[in-house]
């Protein structure tokens, strides 16, 4: 089983940085793609960003595609998020997760799930 564990949000304004981590309990991260998802009140769960394995392999949402940079350390196990020039249409909570093989942009391809980290930008 593999557990999932968010951390790093928090409340700033506008155009500040935040960096999101997710920490993955199995020692074989490596095999496992990664993903940022976010999901703002009354919306549905939405891709924000994947990153492969071996981190060869990035996608990004147009959303914050040029704002956001997905990174992982498997020394850590841990996946990050960097999010820059936050708008206040990020708001919302950010959940890691976890799937083997390739990324994917599918909710329903990713078999675990953190409970999330909420991350709140005021205007």
């Amino acid at each position: 089983q593999v557990q999932l564990v968010e951390s790093g949000g928090g409340l700033v304004q506008a155009g500040a940085p935040l960096r999101l981590s997710c920490t993955v309990s199995t020692r074989t991260s490596n095999t496992y793609a990664m993903g940022w998802f976010r999901q703002a009140p009354g919306k549905e769960r939405e891709f924000v960003a994947a990153i492969s394995p071996y981190g060869t392999i990035k996608d990004y949402s147009d959303s914050v595609k040029g704002r956001f940079t997905i990174s992982r350390d498997q020394d850590k196990n841990t996946v990050y998020l960097q999010m820059n020039s936050l708008k206040p249409e990020d708001t919302a909570l950010y959940y890691c997760a976890a799937r083997k093989g390739t990324t994917s942009y599918s909710i329903s391809d990713y078999n675990y799930w953190g409970q999330g980290t909420r991350v709140t930008v005021a205007s």
